[in-house]
Formats: structure tokens, C-alpha cells, sequence
């Protein structure tokens, strides 16, 4: 794990939170025993997969400075409040404005809002989703991208952490009722373009786990009481920011600040 600690990560993550999506995938098609409550149990390593796998290898290769890392990230707050606004209501520009490009295209619609009481929907679900995200992003920002950024400009480092946070996400094809399971082409290149945005927000803000997590979590969150977004429209304008990103802040960095390199 000292000699290829981002190669070990990515096994154990994938190993761990592949072990709670195959149960939940297996689950909702009624097969057994996946469908016992005990066995949903395992979905959640699906969650802290990612944080799990950056917390054993960072002790093995790094010992408590590792950890201690993600702490700093955890509790980095002070980065003035615009980047709490991108945080918090970039995602709800975002799907709004690929509510308007499925309108002006007359796209099929496959993002819904869910039927009942929003306000407890959104509380219950903002919670779920934060307390998941964060795990994420201990693992995907947290300890992976610092580290490729170290060895590669942001851009390369972007792309590696995209494509492979994209198909960790395959297990999610096969669960009933998950709108990837639609068009999963399209979602793996929603997440790898929506890449760009993080390592924007992170480099940006030294290396904020928390305020990448708040704005992960704020996408999940809209994106479910967002009605009228289709994901080709969510794809072209992904790749639209992905590119004024990279246009504006430059490949190296991928922000006015230098990226943040792990060591």
C-alpha cells in the first residue's frame, strides 16, 4: 500500500461499496436472500466505501498524518461565503438552466420529483444524502485527487478520478427504479464532466472536503425537486461548463489558486 496507495484505494473502495450496491441491485429485483432487511444491512458500505478504503490506506502508508489530512479538509470552512452560494445554489443554476435546454429542445424528461411532502423529503434526505456524500468525497477529493494532482496537472488528475468515479457507479445500472439504469451512458459522462466542477471547488477553497461535499449533496438534493431536466440536456451543459472551466481557469490548476497536491 506505501509503494501504490491511490491503486489500493481504488480497490478497496470499489471492493467495499460494491459489496453494498450489488446487495441493494439484487434486493430490489426480489431475489434471495438480497432482499431480507439483513442483507440490506450491507448497502451501507455503498456509502462509506470510498472513506473507508482513504482512512486503511492512509494509516498504512501515511500513518496519523494521513488521517489527520482529511481532518483538515473536514473542518476547512473559512473560504468565504461565495463559495458557499456556488456550494449550495450552483447546483440549483445548474438544473434549472437544463431545465430550460430540455424545454427549448423538447428533450425526454427522466429526472422526477417525488410525490409527497417535500419539506420532510428534502430535510430527511438532505441529511441522508450529506452524511453519504461526505464519505464520497473523503475518498474521490478527500485522498485521490490530491495525490494524482501531485503527479499530474488537474486536468489529467480530473479526468482519472471522473471516469473511475463514474464507473463506480455501475452496480447502480442494475437497481430498480434508479434513474441511471435508463441511459447509463449518459450519467457516466454526467459524473465525469461534473468532475470538473469539484476539482474547481476544491482546488479553489485548499482543499475543502466539506464545501465539495455541500455542493454534492446540494445537487443530489435538487436534482431530485428539480422537475423538467433531461439528461442529455444535463450532459451538454456538464460539458459546456467543463470546457469555460478549463478555458478560464487553465489545465494545470483548474482555479486562481494552485491546485492541492497530497505531501
Amino acid at each position: 500500500m506505501k509503494k501504490h496507495p491511490v491503486t489500493w484505494f481504488y480497490i478497496l473502495a470499489f471492493s467495499f461499496s460494491w459489496l453494498g450496491m450489488i446487495s441493494a441491485a439484487l434486493g430490489s429485483r426480489d431475489i434471495a436472500p438480497f432482499d431480507s432487511p439483513y442483507f440490506q444491512l450491507f448497502s451501507i458500505f455503498y456509502a462509506v466505501g470510498p472513506a473507508l478504503a482513504a482512512v486503511i490506506v492512509s494509516q498504512v502508508a501515511d500513518g496519523k498524518t494521513g488521517v489527520q489530512e482529511f481532518d483538515k479538509g473536514l473542518i476547512q470552512w473559512r473560504v468565504g461565503l461565495v463559495w458557499y452560494i456556488v456550494a449550495v445554489l450552483g447546483p440549483v443554476v445548474l438544473l434549472i438552466a437544463a431545465q430550460v435546454v430540455t424545454k427549448l429542445l423538447s428533450l425526454p424528461v427522466t429526472i422526477a420529483v417525488p410525490q409527497g411532502n417535500l419539506s420532510f423529503f428534502a430535510i430527511f434526505g438532505f441529511v441522508i444524502n450529506f452524511f453519504a456524500n461526505t464519505c464520497e468525497e473523503i475518498g474521490w477529493r478527500g485522498f485521490a485527487l490530491p495525490r494524482l494532482q501531485k503527479r499530474h496537472n488537474a486536468l489529467t488528475a480530473t479526468l482519472i478520478v471522473g471516469i473511475l468515479w463514474g464507473f463506480w457507479h455501475l452496480p447502480l445500472v442494475f437497481l430498480v427504479g434508479n434513474p441511471m439504469s435508463e441511459f447509463p451512458f449518459l450519467w457516466f459522462i454526467i459524473i465525469v464532466t461534473n468532475a470538473f466542477i469539484y476539482t474547481w471547488i476544491y482546488n479553489s477553497t485548499k482543499g475543502s472536503i466539506l464545501l465539495v461535499a455541500l455542493f454534492h449533496g446540494s445537487l443530489n438534493i435538487f436534482g431530485a425537486f428539480i422537475p423538467g431536466v433531461s439528461a442529455i440536456s444535463y450532459v451538454l451543459l456538464n460539458c459546456v461548463v467543463a470546457i469555460i472551466l478549463i478555458a478560464v481557469f487553465g489545465r494545470t490548476n483548474l482555479s486562481r489558486r494552485k491546485r492541492v497536491c497530497a505531501g
